[in-house]
Order: C-alpha cells, then sequence, then structure tokens
C-alpha cells in the first residue's frame, strides 16, 4: 500500500475550479482529455484563466451575476452540491458579505481574485500557489 497522498483532481487536471467537459474549446487543454467529467488543461496558469474568463466575463459580463451567492448558485447547483455551504465557506474565506456586489472585475480585481481562489479551496479542500492564479487572471482580464 503506498503511502503517497494523491492531489486533488482539480490539481491534477490543471483545472483548480473543476470545469466541466462541455463543447468549449479552452485555450490550453491537453489534447487526451483522460477525465470523462472535467477539462484536463497543461498548465495550471491556463486552467486558472479559463476560471477566471467564465467568472468574469461570462458570469458578470454576460450574465450579469454579482455577488458570490449568484455566482456560487449558478456553479456548484443544489443538484449537486450543497450550494449554501459552497456560499458561506466563500464568503467567511474572502471575508465579503455574500450579498455584496462584487464591481467590475477590470476596476476591482482583488475581489474577482479573493472569489476565484476561496472556490478553488472549497473545491479541492486546500490552499493552492497564488502566482498561477494571478498569471490566469491576467491571461484572462488582460490586466
Amino acid at each position: 500500500m503506498s503511502n503517497e497522498v494523491k492531489e486533488p483532481r482539480g490539481i491534477r487536471n490543471n483545472n483548480p475550479l473543476n470545469i466541466r467537459r462541455s463543447g468549449d474549446k479552452w485555450q490550453g487543454l491537453k489534447t487526451l482529455q483522460e477525465d470523462r467529467e472535467f477539462f484536463q488543461f497543461e498548465t495550471i496558469e491556463l486552467g486558472w484563466r479559463a476560471a477566471f474568463v467564465i467568472l468574469c466575463k461570462t458570469y458578470y459580463g454576460k450574465r450579469g451575476l454579482q455577488t458570490i451567492r449568484d455566482i456560487v448558485t449558478r456553479w456548484a447547483p443544489a443538484k449537486e452540491n450543497n450550494t449554501p455551504a459552497y456560499i458561506r465557506h466563500v464568503s467567511d474565506y474572502t471575508g465579503i458579505g455574500p450579498d455584496r456586489d462584487l464591481g467590475d472585475p477590470q476596476t476591482h480585481p482583488t475581489n474577482w481574485l479573493l472569489i476565484g481562489y476561496a472556490m478553488a479551496v472549497v473545491e479541492n479542500g486546500k490552499t493552492l500557489p497564488p502566482i498561477p492564479m494571478l498569471k490566469g487572471f491576467s491571461l484572462a482580464v488582460g490586466r
């Protein structure tokens, strides 16, 4: 029996928010997608990029989702998750109230970085190095 601790799926897949497989053609996808449920990226930075494109451009920019409650309810629906607990964890971890407007990602990037990071902690059950997240945010939002 191995004493080796297996990394969480999102880290193994370079997909820190566990983006489910779909017809989307994300930049940096591994050619061979071996996980049947979740995308696998070449680098963690590109996984973060995809996450922030969804959060900042799709959820905020196109769907008008502006709060932790709005975002997590969409990201982690109750049919698959304990959504209230997820919202509470993200809110507690960030110190941002669940119904507070996060502001535009271009002018309030810290809020969005905090939300993304807290969601990754919930998704993976552990903290992640912040530098790849910052690089992914920059790739997604152009800052």
